[in-house]
C-alpha cells in the first residue's frame, strides 16, 4: 500500500504583472500565473527512502508543503497513510522537517524538545527520555544546555530532526535535510536515516546533493520547471553501461604514454603515481600492457558506471524548456 500518494497534483500561484505606458504615465495591472507544479503522480511505498530531486526552482517544497497542508494545491489530491491530508488523525503519524525551521533562541536545546513534546503529548517521564535518546541520536547531547540562539547551522538541522522524531513517526518527511552540514554531519544524517529504514519508517525527503541521494535512496524523482522528469529504482534509471576507466599505477613514467595522451580523458601525476582516466576502452589493454613492460605497479583499476549526477544533468539537458 503506498504509504504517499499524489494524483495530478497542481499549484499555480496568480499575481499581478504591472506594465507601463510611457508617455502617458499609464500603469496596467495584468494577471500572471505561476505553475510550481504541474499534474503530480506519485506513490511512496511503506518503509522505503524515497528522494524527491530537483534543481531551485523545481517544485520540490511546494510538494512537500502541499503534503504538509502548509499551503493547498489548485487542483489534484493527496493521501498520506492512505488518508487525505485534512484528516488531523493521521499527522499525530508524521514527523516533518521543513528547509528553513524556526527556533525560539532563547530555549535552550532540552528544552526546545521537552516543549514540542509537550505538544505531541508526552508526559514527563516519556519527554525526558525522548530528549536525551534523541540528543544523543544527533550527537548534540554536549550542547543540551546551550541556548538555541547558540548553536551554529548544522547544529540546529540536528536539534530540528530530534524534534522531528520526538513522537516515533511512521513517516518522516524532510526538506533538504542536507543542507548546511558537513562532511561529517551528512554521514551521520545519512546514517539516521537508514536508521529509520531498519525501523520501517518511511522517509520521504527532497534534496540536490545528489551523491548522498545516490547512496540511501530506493526510489527516486526528478522534478523540473514543475513537472515530473523521471521516476523510478536507481539501478533502472543509471545506465548499466561502464563509461570511464579509472587506473592509478605506481612507477609509470608520463613519457612512457605520451603517445596515448589523445586518447586518455585525464592524466594526472602525483609524485610516484599516476592518475589515468579512460573513456575509450579499447586502449585499455594497451596501458595495462605499458604498465607491465615498465615493471611499474598497478594499484588499482576501476570501472565507472553512470552516476546519478550525470543521469541528473543528462535527464534535464534536453529539457530546458
Amino acid at each position: 500500500m503506498p504509504v504517499v500518494r499524489t494524483e495530478k497534483l497542481t499549484k499555480e500561484y496568480k499575481h499581478d504583472f504591472i506594465e507601463f505606458e510611457y508617455g502617458r504615465m499609464k500603469v496596467n495591472f495584468v494577471p500572471k500565473k505561476t505553475c510550481a507544479l504541474i499534474d503530480l503522480d506519485l506513490e511512496v511505498q511503506q518503509g522505503e527512502i524515497f528522494g524527491l530531486l530537483g534543481p531551485n526552482g523545481a517544485g520540490k517544497t511546494t510538494s512537500i508543503k502541499i503534503l504538509m497542508s502548509l499551503i493547498y494545491p489548485t487542483k489534484g489530491k493527496a493521501w498520506i497513510l492512505d488518508k487525505p491530508l485534512d484528516d488531523v488523525s493521521m499527522k499525530t503519524k508524521l514527523g516533518y522537517l521543513p528547509e528553513n525551521p524556526y527556533f525560539y533562541d532563547y530555549l535552550k536545546g532540552w528544552e526546545f524538545l521537552d516543549f514540542y513534546g509537550q505538544l505531541y503529548g508526552l508526559n514527563k517521564s516519556e519527554r525526558l527520555k525522548r530528549t536525551k535518546e534523541l540528543l544523543k541520536i544527533v550527537g548534540i547531547e554536549y550542547a543540551a544546555n546551550l541556548p538555541l540562539k547558540g548553536y551554529s547551522k548544522g547544529m540546529l538541522q540536528r536539534i530540528g530532526l530530534a524534534q522531528t522524531l520526538l513522537n516515533n513517526p511512521t513517516v518522516v518527511i524532510l526538506d533538504e535535510p542536507l543542507g548546511g552540514l558537513d562532511p561529517f554531519g551528512r554521514k551521520e544524517m545519512r546514517d539516521i536515516i537508514l536508521s529509520l529504514k531498519e525501523k520501517g519508517v518511511t522517509v520521504f525527503f527532497s534534496s540536490h546533493i545528489l551523491s548522498d541521494v545516490e547512496t540511501i535512496c530506493d526510489r527516486v524523482a526528478i522534478l523540473y520547471k514543475g513537472r515530473l522528469k523521471a521516476l523510478g529504482k536507481l539501478g533502472e534509471l543509471l545506465s548499466a553501461k561502464i563509461n570511464e576507466w579509472e587506473i592509478t599505477a605506481e612507477g609509470l613514467e608520463e613519457s612512457k604514454i605520451s603517445d596515448l595522451k589523445p586518447h586518455i580523458k585525464k592524466l594526472i601525476t602525483q609524485g610516484k603515481e599516476i592518475f589515468i582516466v579512460l573513456d575509450k576502452p579499447d586502449i585499455l589493454p594497451t596501458v595495462l600492457d605499458r604498465i607491465n613492460r615498465e615493471n611499474a605497479r598497478l594499484i588499482s583499476l576501476v570501472p565507472r558506471k553512470e552516476t546519478l549526477e550525470e543521469y541528473f544533468i543528462r535527464t534535464l539537458g534536453g529539457n530546458q524548456e
